[in-house]
């Protein structure tokens, strides 16, 4: 039965090269899978305060399809904070809720089994990439590492799982009733404890455009991860401290046993002591700085216009 009401959430910023392709591809989607979806059905496209002709194309998609529809944000806030303003869009419009990058490496035709998991009683169907064959080596390497340093740190993540996800109404809801304004949403999903599924799917290389996530972005991302989720980075301070003053005795009784000229084991001993020091305190100061985001308690984004909302 065509019941239902699916509404697909698109983080775009700068993607005026894909989108046309991104646009054909969603549509082609919601009319081949009729079966399962209400026409009611609908995508969301959220530019994130893009640069370039995104959000014209997103309005001419709009004024050429009522299945689609706009919001385009002030300013670029970033991914995460672009993908909860969709979803925010998109309460109590939909029975469900599926997200997908505009770049479109993640496997549309995926989609399908996302439903039909949900229609079995899965309120979280994440996407899962089977392998990462598309990804150079370093990537492949830095990113399962990241995954296994998460769970070493405690926080409960999903391998090899992005934000390529559907999520059911009352799932959705719950997860918009999380406060806190430092997101790391492949983080908070898991806290629902709604029933869960995966569908996994094979990553494809990007045809247009540039990707969103360079180095830069990846590591800022990972360091939002571990400290929004986890606070064992606190507790290994003062265990490093006293491996550190433990390590510098040593150091310290060698030079009294054997002296020699010059700063010598000393000299190296004060720059490790105050490299630990350096290192404990820049890392109190990102918990201090994310505490003084929480509490000001300012808005994730402000929205500068919509189209078919």
């Amino acid at each position: 039965m065509n019941d239902i009401r699916l509404t697909i959430v698109v983080p775009c910023y700068n993607e005026q090269e894909m989108l046309p392709e991104t646009v054909r591809c969603l549509g082609a989607f919601l009319a081949d899978n009729s079966d399962l979806l209400s026409p009611e059905s609908r995508v969301l496209f959220v530019d994130d305060g893009s640069r370039d002709d995104t959000w014209k194309l997103i309005c001419a998609a709009a004024d050429g399809d009522e299945r689609f529809s706009g919001i385009r944000l002030s300013h670029n806030r970033g991914h995460q904070n672009a993908l909860w303003a969709g979803m925010e869009e998109a309460l109590g419009k939909c029975d469900c809720l599926i997200s997908i990058d505009a770049d479109l490496q993640d496997d549309v035709n995926a989609m399908r089994a996302f439903l039909e998991e949900y229609r079995k009683g899965a309120d979280v169907v994440y996407g899962v990439r089977s392998r990462r064959d598309t990804d150079s080596a370093f990537k492949r390497l830095t990113a399962e590492g990241f995954y296994k340093l998460m769970s070493l740190l405690g926080a409960e993540t999903v391998y090899n799982h992005a934000d390529y996800r559907l999520l059911s109404a009352r799932a959705l809801e719950a997860l918009l009733s999380y406060p806190e304004v430092n997101l790391y949403l492949r983080g908070l999903v898991p806290l629902l404890g709604f029933e869960t599924a995966k569908v996994y799917y094979e990553r494809r290389e990007r045809t247009a455009g540039e990707s969103k996530y360079p180095l830069k972005k990846m590591l800022a991302l990972a360091f939002q991860g571990a400290t929004s989720f986890s606070v064992k980075p606190l507790s290994l301070i003062w265990k490093t401290g006293l491996l550190s003053a433990f390590v510098s005795a040593l150091i310290g009784l060698v030079y009294l046993i054997l002296p020699a000229e010059g700063p010598g084991f000393a000299a190296f001993s004060i720059w490790f002591v105050g490299g630990l020091i350096l290192a404990a305190l820049g890392l109190v100061g990102e918990y201090a700085g994310k505490i003084y985001a929480e509490v000001k308690r300012r808005p994730r984004y402000t929205v500068r216009e919509t189209k078919n909302r």
